[in-house]
């Protein structure tokens, strides 16, 4: 039996105005090295930041890994969690018949975590937490960046 690698990922997303130009961010570590990842987009939400880091994330991860993924969005966390299978289950659509709002990418956010075994959790955001807070200030560099060059 190959043993997979054990890689922790904080992600955060960032928007300024919902919708506005948002950012996101993740870190990686595995074994001791750390990957940074970040990016933007013009016109979005929070909750599609959110979403985009973690797909981001994994998609980063080439081969099947273990993964530890925290994240400050319980939008993320129970959705893919909780919510998930019973969107699946009624052709993505919420328990009230109605369309699941960021179906595109919850779609590849099922996909990009089956390629792993995904612990997900919660971290509360802007707490001190030092892998939440890198996180954050990626996406808000994504931001800044993006924008400084317009």
């Amino acid at each position: 039996m190959v043993k997979k690698n054990k890689i922790t990922i904080y992600t955060d997303g960032a928007c300024r105005g919902n919708p506005g130009p948002g950012g996101w961010g993740a870190v990686l570590t595995d074994r001791g090295h750390e990957k940074t990842l970040k990016g933007f987009e013009h016109n979005t939400t929070n909750n599609r930041m959110e979403l985009t880091a973690a797909i981001m994330a994994l998609a980063a991860i080439k081969t099947s890994a273990n993964v530890e993924l925290f994240t400050d969005s319980t939008y993320v966390k129970n959705g893919i969690t909780e919510w998930i299978a019973g969107w699946k289950a009624k052709n993505w659509q919420t328990s009230t018949r109605k369309a699941v709002k960021n179906v595109d990418l919850w779609k590849d956010l099922d996909e990009m975590s089956a390629r792993h075994e995904v612990e997900w959790k919660w971290v509360r955001g802007h707490s001190g937490d030092i892998g939440n807070e890198l996180a954050d200030q990626l996406a808000n560099e994504a931001i800044d960046e993006a924008l400084n060059k317009v």
